[in-house]
């Protein structure tokens, strides 16, 4: 087992091919280490801290900021509103990411509220023990909270009128 990058927690049953190396699946469950939908200002540095792990070399992140433009016409701000079943739907997804990848933390937070161009609306976080690892759950994460999460935006659009988006 020379060859073990994280000595702790291999065994000859926790490797598989990647390329040309072997390298360990970690042996104990990832951990969804933060989740939260706030009305307040998102912290990047609250995430990434949420995620780190001594046996994580990858971290991935995703910022999602409030653009612009939407399909052409210009955005002045939006609203975010969350169902109450918001915040446990995107522990959920968390949860499933994590038992299907070799994540070992992620981490979402989601504003609501008023937002003005350039706030942040949601900050995702992976740290794994490899770069692709991370950036395959990240994706994987805000891929399926956008999909899953009861959250919607009303845009306030250029023109003075507003539209709704991700409404069931």
């Amino acid at each position: 087992m020379s060859s073990c990058l994280y000595p702790t927690t291999c065994r000859p049953e926790s490797f598989r091919g990647v390329g040309d190396r072997e390298c360990p699946v970690p042996d104990h469950p990832g951990e969804v280490a933060l989740v939260a939908v706030r009305d307040e200002p998102l912290s990047v540095d609250e995430v990434l801290g949420a995620v780190r792990h001594p046996r994580c070399g990858g971290v991935a992140l995703f910022v999602g900021v409030v653009r612009d433009h939407d399909h052409g016409d210009d955005v002045t701000g939006l609203d975010y509103s969350a169902h109450p079943s918001a915040e446990p739907t995107m522990r959920e997804v968390c949860e499933e990411v994590l038992a299907g990848s070799d994540a070992l933390r992620v981490a979402a937070v989601h504003r609501t509220g008023r937002l003005e161009i350039g706030d942040l609306a949601v900050v995702v976080a992976a740290a794994a023990p490899h770069r692709g690892q991370a950036f395959d759950a990240c994706r994987a994460v805000i891929d399926t909270l956008k999909a899953r999460t009861p959250i919607w935006k009303q845009q306030h659009l250029g023109d003075g009128s507003d539209e709704w988006v991700g409404l069931p």
